[in-house]
């Protein structure tokens, strides 16, 4: 049986409150410009309930039952928005598959764009924001400052900057993107890393519809370490750096308590040897840190949990069997 032209993937995590909104909007566009974009009647919507704690998973099921392609994969706790994605991604089965967020600061109808270039024949077309409504200043300062030092320690000029999740992909790099199932996962640097033709398109990303973000600071920092641990070892030569660094600056405080002790009589400024030896542990605590970090990720790798546990699933195939594992894995 063919696929649908169009897959579109929604992580879903406790928005009861936009979910009757983006039925709405969803139907509008897949009736309108989804039929202008040449989709016609061949989409599918892929709802992934993230264990949601509110009636989220009771709305997608009533939705679900009145239109055979809206599509329901509930996991059976949070596992995060990327592993959402990525279950997700495992169950499209369209040409051109689109992640984009349920808020609905991904607006359906940018997809229509996303086609347009995908039918010029571009693989990967990503969503950058040219303005952010709704969100703090500290928010924009802190997500432009993440994407710019992202990468420069890539050292590639390719990697997009200002865009998140919300891109299509086409079907040969969600293939490719099913045989990668590393634990700590930051999709849209994997979607870079697989390579392909991509190209860009650019919205204004407007305000929430309802409901407050489900992205805490905490969670900002630990997407942030993920996606600067996964794919860089700069922060290891940093470490490597600073013990050099700490080691020329003991080396001279050695030199000049010689030099004190035997020609200054004294041994003088505790206060700076306190300081240094501050500066030295704090050094030392920093490149502990890092270190442990990449050795948690080889720990959580080699146990080969499964990225994620499926619940419940509607109008999707039972007994399915998981994408393909990368050779040498006994997991999926």
């Amino acid at each position: 049986m063919q696929g649908p032209v169009l897959s579109l993937v929604l992580p879903i995590f406790n928005e009861e409150a936009i979910i009757p909104e983006l039925d709405r909007r969803l139907r509008a566009f897949l009736a309108g410009a989804g039929a202008g974009a040449g989709v016609g009647e061949s989409w599918e919507v892929i709802f992934v309930n993230d264990g949601s704690k509110d009636r989220s998973l009771a709305l997608l099921k009533e939705l679900a039952a009145g239109e055979p392609r809206y599509k329901l994969l509930s996991l059976s706790r949070n596992f995060g928005h990327q592993m959402a994605i990525t279950a997700g991604l495992d169950r499209a089965d369209g040409e051109a598959v689109v992640v984009m967020d349920a808020d609905l600061q991904d607006p359906p109808e940018v997809v229509a764009q996303m086609l347009a270039r995908w039918r010029e024949g571009f693989d990967v077309v990503f969503g950058v924001r040219s303005r952010r409504h709704g969100e703090s200043a500290f928010k924009r300062l802190t997500a432009a400052a993440f994407y710019r030092v992202l990468r420069a320690m890539l050292g590639s000029a390719s990697i997009p900057v200002d865009a998140g999740d919300f891109r299509l992909m086409s079907r040969p790099v969600v293939l490719t993107l099913r045989a990668l199932r590393e634990q700590h996962r930051f999709v849209r640097g994997l979607v870079w890393w697989v390579g392909f033709r991509q190209t860009a398109v650019t919205y204004e990303r407007p305000a929430r519809f309802a409901g407050e973000t489900k992205f805490s600071l905490r969670r900002m920092l630990h997407f942030a370490i993920d996606g600067m641990t996964s794919f860089s070892t700069v922060p290891l030569r940093i470490a490597t750096w600073l013990g050099l660094v700490a080691g020329l600056v003991a080396i001279g405080g050695v030199g000049w308590a010689l030099y004190s002790k035997f020609f200054g009589g004294v041994v003088r400024g505790w206060t700076t040897i306190m300081i240094l030896v501050g500066l030295g542990s704090s050094a030392q605590l920093l490149m502990t840190g890092i270190l442990g970090e990449y050795v948690g990720r080889i720990y959580e790798e080699v146990k080969r949990r499964p990225l994620y546990v499926v619940e419940d699933e509607v109008n999707l195939a039972a007994g399915r069997p998981p994408p393909p594992a990368p050779r040498g894995s006994r997991g999926a």
